[in-house]
């Protein structure tokens, strides 16, 4: 995958993650919304100074926009690994609150 490819994926995957459209995200950085979805199918790039607008109109370090998530990132699998820690941590936490409620009713 070349580099605007993967850099168009990011932008697409963290533009979606701020819940902002195309439209959305074209307005704040100025440009058309032609010109982003280019950009996010890896067919055009970005200048330095559009690239500093997107990374801060979507929060994210520049360097984000960068990472192949495939081969850097969670993949699936330690994605579940974490969602399983975290529920079951949730679960018995929830389940101390319960104890704890109880023995102060009693």
């Amino acid at each position: 995958m070349d580099i605007k490819a993967i850099f168009g994926e990011n932008l697409k995957f963290y533009r979606k993650a701020k819940h902002l459209s195309q439209e959305q995200l074209s307005e704040k950085v100025d440009i058309s919304v032609k010109h982003l979805s280019s950009i996010e199918r890896g067919l055009t790039f970005v200048s330095a100074d559009l690239l500093e607008k997107l990374a801060f109109s979507v929060d994210v370090p520049v360097f984000y926009f960068f990472v192949n998530k495939r081969e850097f990132f969670y993949n699936d699998v330690m994605l579940k690994t974490i969602n399983d820690i975290i529920e079951n941590k949730l679960i018995k936490t929830i389940e101390e609150i319960k104890t704890d409620i109880r023995q102060k009713n009693h």
